[in-house]
């Protein structure tokens, strides 16, 4: 009997101990506060804000930069305005815009009515693209961010701003548009895919693009400690057939803690 009490006020007393070390001794990891919200007061903003907002979002909420960068994910935007009416005139094109403005409006919100060659889904024959819908899914950009973005496109490129201001929305609320302003943390693991742009490059059950590793059965052959690592630093373990460099090595700096929980489960799941 007395072994039996040793035994278990030892028990009782290792527990204890790791309960006290993870409450007390590990960091605590709380998810970032929700977005301030910011008033657009389209109203008497000037076209130079404008830009400055439109540059905002294609560094920030819109999530332009995972694939529009040097390593030629998608294509090259410094010069969109000389490529543009290139692409209006190609025997490809199906839309029904005829100036570069509304070329550029069309291609973030259907941005499958032209793919550039070379940069389709794989199997599509470049007839369907990668990109989502920015005014839909995880990034959800309203009309006036779309507008700014478009005008920052033309002014990066040295082109003629074409775009004006909206002035039947007002005062527009939008997530984040203060450079440093945290936003809300993403539960959803689809949401995140989709927010990240996950599937231009990773197919998923048949879905999404071939630039990296297929995804469909990965949580079958990888454990966590690798998808971790995958995702912090992806360079770490190059999948076989794969080139270094393809995914933006600061994709988990983008994610919140909870964030990337959220990832790897939803990764772990996929067998």
């Amino acid at each position: 009997m007395r072994q039996f009490l040793t035994v278990v006020a030892f028990t009782l007393l290792t527990i204890g101990f790791f309960a006290a070390y993870s409450n007390y001794g590990i960091p605590q990891i709380e998810p970032a506060p929700p977005p301030k919200e910011e008033k657009l007061d389209l109203g008497s903003m000037t076209m130079d804000q404008f830009v400055a907002l439109g540059e905002r979002i294609y560094n920030g909420k819109g999530t332009c930069t995972l694939c529009h960068n040097a390593l030629g994910r998608a294509p090259a935007l410094d010069n969109v305005t000389e490529t543009a009416p290139k692409r209006l005139e190609d025997p490809r094109y199906e839309g029904e815009t005829e100036t570069i403005e509304a070329y550029l409006i069309e291609s973030l919100v259907q941005p499958s009515i032209f793919v550039v060659a070379g940069f389709g889904k794989k199997g599509t024959n470049d007839k369907e693209s990668p990109m989502p819908d920015v005014s839909g899914g995880g990034i959800g950009l309203s009309e006036a961010e779309i507008a700014a973005v478009v005008a920052y496109l033309q002014d990066k490129s040295g082109g003629e701003i074409t775009v004006e201001i909206p002035t039947n929305i007002e005062n527009e609320e939008a997530e984040e548009t203060e450079e440093g302003e945290p936003r809300e943390a993403i539960g959803d693991p689809e949401a995140l895919m989709v927010k990240f742009t996950c599937n231009a490059c990773h197919m998923i059950n048949g879905k999404g693009g071939d630039a990296g590793p297929d995804l469909s059965k990965i949580g079958a052959t990888r454990e966590r400690p690798y998808l971790r690592r995958a995702l912090l630093n992806p360079n770490a373990d190059i999948a076989k057939g794969f080139e270094p460099d393809a995914m933006p090595p600061d994709l988990g700096e983008q994610m919140y803690a909870t964030e990337v929980e959220t990832l790897l489960d939803y990764l772990a799941g996929l067998k």
